[in-house]
C-alpha cells in the first residue's frame, strides 16, 4: 500500500572504480521510474483487496511520477546534449501492469539488467515487467529539438500511454505529435527475452557455481513446479501456488525456526513440488519450501490463465533459462539457455505457457518467492524457502540481532545458543 500511494524511488549502485564496466562512461546517469497508478486511495484499495476482489484495470501511467499534459507548457523530465551518449535506469515500480517503453526517434543500447551486464544489444523499445529495471544507452544523435519519452501498457484490454519530454539542449521545435506504436503481441515479447544474454566478458563471471559461466553443468537435485490459480475460499477471491494460498502465521518464520518451534507454527512442504491433477482446489496455510543448503534448484512457472505473471525472488539471484508456449515437460530443457543466461532476481511468465530459473540455494536464511502483481502477493501468491545452516555456523548465518522483537509464541522464550564460528 506504500507503494500505491508513491512510496518507492531509484537506489543506483555502481561498480567500484577498480572493476571495468564494458561500455564508456555516458555524459549523465539518468534514473526513470515508470508505472501504473489507480485513482482511489491505498485505503479503498486495500477495502477491494480484503472484500475478496482484485483491483481490475490501471487508470493511468506515470514517468518518474508525473503525466504530460501535451498544451506545451510541460517541463522535460531530462535534458541531453546533440552528439552525447546517455545512461538511462529504467524500473516498472507500478502494482501489477507490464509497460512497454521507448524514446521517440530513439533506439536503446541495452546494457544492463537487474545488476547484470548483458550482450549489448539495440532495441526499439522495451517490455519492463512488474518489478524489473534496465539500464539502457541512448545517443542523442537526432535533429535538436523535443522528444518524447512513452510508456504504454501491455497485455491489457484498453491501451494505456503515458509521455514525458527529453529536450535538446539548444533545441528548437516540440515534439512530433506521432509517438512511435508499441509493438503488438506477446510472441514479440517472447522473442525479446530470447535475446538477453549475459556478457561474459565483462564482470560477471565467479569462480563460485552460482554467478559463474558454469551453472549449465550442475547436476539437478530437485525441480518445482508451481502452477497459479484463482478461486473463492469463503466467498472471496484468493490466488494459489500449487493449490496453497498464503496467510501470515501469528509468529514470523525465521524467528519460529531460529527458536526451534517452527513445527508448532508452520509444516514445511506444504505444496506438493509438482501441481495437483486437481488444481481447482485452494486451502489456506503458509508455504515454506524446506530447501537442502548448496542444493542446485529448478523451478519451473506454469501459467494457465489468460493473464501475464511476474515472479520476485527477494535478495536473491537465479538464471533465467527458459521460457515458450504451452506446457513445460522434461524434453523442454533441450532448448534451456545452459551458457549465458542473465542472472536476474525477477522473471515473467507470459498467458498460457512456462518459465524456467536455475539457482544454488547456498545462502542460509528465509526467502521470498513472491507475485510482483501486487494484488496476487497481497491475496496469497507467494511462498518462502527455508535454508537452514546444518551446523548452526557462523560462517552460513549470523545470530539474530542483539535487540530484535520478539511477538507469538517466542515472546518470553529463553534466547538459543548462538551459532558457533
Amino acid at each position: 500500500m506504500h507503494k500505491a500511494v508513491g512510496g518507492f524511488g531509484g537506489l543506483c549502485v555502481n561498480s567500484r572504480l577498480l572493476i571495468p564496466v564494458p561500455y564508456t562512461d555516458p555524459a549523465d546517469d539518468y534514473t526513470l521510474l515508470v508505472g501504473d497508478f489507480f485513482n482511489k486511495g491505498h485505503t479503498s484499495l486495500k477495502k477491494i483487496l480484503d472484500s475478496g476482489r482484485n483491483l481490475g484495470r490501471c487508470d493511468g501511467v506515470y514517468l518518474n511520477g508525473k503525466v504530460t499534459k501535451g498544451d506545451g507548457k510541460d517541463e522535460p523530465l531530462f535534458t541531453m546534449e546533440a552528439g552525447k551518449t546517455y545512461k538511462y535506469r529504467i524500473c516498472n515500480m507500478g502494482i501489477k501492469t507490464s509497460l512497454n517503453v521507448r524514446f521517440q526517434g530513439h533506439t536503446m543500447k541495452l546494457i544492463e539488467m537487474e545488476g547484470s551486464h548483458t550482450m549489448q544489444n539495440d532495441y526499439d523499445s522495451l517490455d519492463v515487467y512488474v518489478g524489473q529495471c534496465f539500464s539502457v544507452l541512448v545517443t542523442a544523435n537526432q535533429e535538436p529539438r523535443d522528444y518524447y519519452m512513452v510508456a504504454s501498457t501491455c497485455f491489457t484490454k484498453r491501451e494505456v500511454t503515458a509521455t514525458g519530454i527529453i529536450r535538446y539542449k539548444n533545441g528548437k521545435g516540440a515534439a512530433s505529435s506521432e509517438l512511435p506504436p508499441p509493438p503488438v503481441g506477446w510472441a514479440w515479447s517472447l522473442n525479446q527475452f530470447r535475446t538477453f544474454r549475459w556478457n561474459l566478458t565483462s564482470n560477471a563471471a565467479r569462480p563460485n557455481p552460482q554467478g559463474s559461466y558454469k551453472y549449465g553443468s550442475i547436476n539437478i537435485t530437485r525441480t518445482i513446479r508451481l502452477a497459479n490459480t484463482a478461486q473463492r475460499v469463503d466467498g472471496k477471491l484468493r490466488y494459489a501456488l500449487n493449490g496453497v494460498s498464503y496467510v501470515e502465521p501469528t509468529t514470523p518464520l525465521k524467528l519460529a525456526e531460529y527458536y526451534g518451534v517452527a513445527d508448532k507454527v508452520f509444516k514445511y512442504d506444504t505444496i506438493p513440488d509438482e501441481p495437483p491433477s486437481d488444481n481447482t482446489k485452494v486451502t489456506l496455510a503458509p508455504i515454506v519450501l524446506n530447501m537442502t543448503h548448496r542444493n542446485f534448484v529448478e523451478i519451473i512457472f506454469e501459467n494457465h490463465k489468460t493473464a501475464i505473471q511476474s515472479y520476485h525472488l527477494s535478495g536473491y539471484s537465479f538464471f533465467a533459462v527458459g521460457m515458450d508456449i504451452g506446457k513445460w515437460s522434461p524434453e523442454k530443457r533441450m532448448n534451456y539457455n545452459l551458457l549465458d543466461a542473465v542472472s536476474r532476481h525477477t522473471i515473467q511468465v507470459f498467458p498460457n505457457s512456462w518459465s524456467a530459473i536455475l539457482l544454488t540455494f547456498d545462502n542460509c536464511g528465509m526467502w521470498n518467492l513472491r507475485s510482483e502483481i501486487w494484488d496476487r502477493h497481497y491475496l496469497g501468491q507467494q511462498l518462502y524457502a527455508s535454508v537452514i545452516s546444518p551446523n548452526r555456523s557462523l560462517k552460513d548465518e549470523y545470530n539474530l540481532p542483539e535487540g530484535v522483537l520478539t511477538c507469538g509464541i517466542v515472546q518470553g522464550m529463553p534466547r538459543p545458543p548462538p551459532f558457533s564460528s
